[in-house]
This record gives C-alpha cells, sequence and structure tokens, in this order.
C-alpha cells in the first residue's frame, strides 16, 4: 500500500486542530506530511515546518505558492488538509481544487453561505475530490447506527434529538486575548458562534445517522457572554422530511459540560442513545423489550469500523482517523463512500447556520429548505 503525500495549510505553532488532523492522518499509516502553508507569519510558517521535520523547499509562506508549486512538482502533494479559522477556507480549497490537488477540509465548509457557494463551484469544475471532516461520522457506533436506522431496526423515525454542550466560554476568554477563543467570537472569522462551531457538529451527526432531511427549522440564539457578538447557546426545532420532529441544542456556557454530545433517535419500532463522552457504548431499546447495551466491536456490531479488541477505548482521534483512511482509500481507488461527509453536507452546514441566525432574528420564524 503506497502512502499518499499529504500537505498542510493551517496548523502551525499554537494550533489545536492541526495537530489533531496530523496525529489522525498518521495512525493507519495511509499519509506522509511533507508540504505546508503552516502559518501566514512567514517565520511561524518556517519554525513549524522545521518542527515537523517539513524540508525547507516545502515549506511555503502562503497557499497560493504551494499551490502553484505542488501542482508542478513530480512528487508534488496527493491532497491538502485545510485547518485554518473558518474565513481562511475558501481561499486555499478553491486554490488546490484549480491545482487538480484533493482538499480535506475542516469544518464547516467556510465563513459565509457565497464562499462555501464559491468552494463548490470550483470542486464541480476540478478533477480534484473535496472532503469535509466532520470527525464524528466516523465513530464506530455511530456508523453502527447509521446502518440499524437504514436496515429499519427502529422502524419509522419519530424523534431526532442531539445536543452538544460545552462550557469553555463560560467566561470572556476572548478579551484576554485566547487564541482559540479570539477568532470563533469574531463572526468575520468564524461565521457564527456556537452554532456554527458545534452546532454544524449535531446538524451533520443526527442527519448523518438518522438518514433523513431536514425540510425547515426554527431557532432562538442567545449570547450570554457580555459583549460577545456571537451566540454561545442555541435551541433549534427541527422538521424533517416524512413527518419527523428533531431538537437541536448548542452551547458553550453550559458549566459542567466538557464534550458533551449526545444522540437520540426513536421510531416506532425502537430507539437508541449515544453520548461521546462515552463512545464505545451505546443502548438501543426496541419496543417492549429490555434496553440492550451494544459496544464498539462487540456482539451484533459491525467489525469493519474498528481497530482494536472490544473494551479498548476508541475514541476522537481515531474518528479523525477513520475518516482519513476513507479519504486515502477513495483517492487511492477512485471507488465512492457515502460514509464520508462531502461537499452537500458542508453547504448543508452554511444553509443551517444562516436559517437559524435569520429564524432567531426574525423571533424564531419557521426557515423552510427552498
Amino acid at each position: 500500500m503506497t502512502r499518499l503525500k499529504l500537505g498542510m495549510v493551517g496548523g502551525g505553532q499554537g494550533a489545536f486542530i492541526g495537530g489533531v488532523h496530523r496525529i489522525a492522518s498518521r495512525i493507519d499509516g495511509r499519509f506522509d506530511l511533507v508540504a505546508g502553508a503552516l502559518s501566514s507569519d512567514p517565520d511561524r510558517a518556517a519554525a513549524s515546518a522545521a518542527e515537523l521535520g517539513i524540508a525547507p523547499d516545502r515549506s511555503y509562506a502562503s497557499f497560493e505558492d504551494m499551490a502553484v508549486s505542488e501542482a508542478t512538482r513530480e512528487d508534488g502533494i496527493d491532497a491538502v488538509a485545510i485547518v485554518t479559522p473558518n474565513h481562511m477556507h475558501a481561499g486555499p480549497a478553491i486554490a488546490f481544487l484549480n491545482a487538480g490537488i484533493h482538499v480535506i477540509c475542516d469544518k464547516p465548509l467556510a465563513a459565509s453561505l457565497e464562499d462555501g457557494e464559491a468552494i463548490a463551484a470550483a470542486a464541480a469544475a476540478s478533477s480534484a475530490r473535496f472532503f469535509l471532516t466532520h470527525n464524528y461520522t466516523g465513530y464506530p457506533l455511530m456508523r453502527q447506527a447509521r446502518a440499524m436506522v437504514a436496515r429499519g431496526d427502529l422502524g419509522a423515525i419519530r424523534l431526532v434529538q442531539v445536543e452538544y454542550a460545552q462550557d469553555w466560554l463560560t467566561e470572556p476568554l476572548e478579551q484576554d486575548g485566547h487564541k482559540q477563543a479570539s477568532w470563533r467570537t469574531d463572526p468575520s472569522k468564524s461565521g457564527g458562534g456556537a452554532i456554527g462551531d458545534i452546532g454544524t457538529h449535531a446538524f451533520n451527526l443526527a442527519n448523518f445517522v438518522s438518514g433523513l432531511d431536514v425540510e425547515a427549522l426554527s431557532a432562538d440564539l442567545q449570547s450570554f457572554g457580555a459583549g460577545r457578538a456571537v451566540d454561545d447557546n442555541a435551541h433549534v426545532l427541527l422538521r424533517y422530511a416524512g413527518g419527523a420532529r428533531g431538537m437541536l441544542w448548542a452551547s458553550q456556557v453550559a458549566v459542567g459540560c466538557e464534550n458533551g454530545l449526545r444522540l437520540r433517535i426513536y421510531g416506532d419500532k425502537g430507539g437508541i442513545e449515544w453520548a461521546q463522552e462515552s463512545p464505545n457504548q451505546m443502548t438501543f431499546t426496541p419496543f417492549g423489550y429490555p434496553k440492550q447495551i451494544l459496544t464498539r466491536g462487540g456482539a451484533g456490531t459491525g467489525p469493519e469500523w474498528t481497530r482494536i479488541p472490544p473494551g479498548h477505548p476508541e475514541g476522537y482521534l481515531e474518528g479523525f482517523a477513520t475518516l482519513y483512511d476513507d479519504i486515502a482509500s477513495v483517492i487511492s481507488s477512485g471507488q465512492e463512500n457515502d460514509l464520508l461527509p462531502n461537499l452537500q453536507d458542508g453547504l448543508d452546514g452554511m444553509w443551517f447556520i444562516n436559517a437559524a441566525r435569520r429564524s432567531s432574528d426574525d423571533n424564531g420564524t419557521w426557515i423552510a429548505r427552498t
């Protein structure tokens, strides 16, 4: 199995998500990181590349230079991971798609719907593929849940409850120069607060597992942080095609919550419940029967979505790694994989952010998906 050559835009010194992507890309031995434009600051970019063992001639001062150079090298990169703040997704994504280089982009798709549509146009005109890293879709039990819903184990879906609660923005960290808080609470860089950061994860996961499409939503967004320009709490009602109903809560000011992503789906024959902080267990309750506890890799679950025996925890990093492994297979074989988040998932997320903001601004009016 030939390793693919990976480049990275963003993710230099002091960044969080870049390190996550680098670890994930190495877990299954499918990628080697060989090039990068790791920071908009040339000195930091060079220092970051040196720390990661990237050759000096493949450490670039700008993503534009990197796209042009790598596209013309005989040993140029096969794919690029874009791990910048949201407002810097579109430029690199379009540049590398135009250069014929596959793009692996952190979520959400962009900071604005216009930027998202520009990426979509570039992808349509490119021979390269675009992948979006909604990493929770790579968790084994979420893929198991999706398969159970699809084969009818829950019957006709009636209710979808999803929440993603954190507390890290309870205090105004952005006012003290906290790097992650500063850009995530800047509407020009993030494109939205909790609704865009963790709300899109919740929205995507609910749709991924349920297999349902949202037809309309009604949202109530709040900003509890003093002087905060973006929402830090959101309550959203969802209407799904076919009549199912849903509720989504996303908060970054819920004291005591660390990374509380939780999904519950109920049909007319059964229900499932799962929590990201205990990712290796999921409950399934057929109507009229005792509750069952399914374990990752255990009896009755799909072994193809796990790496190690039951009882050995898999979680956040491995979820990302599953996506990278799947992406490598798609790039190498050309075969499709409908489990991978794609450009349409990204556009769905952009609609969700915009519709939630419009609804909340209009006192919770229902916004239909057209």
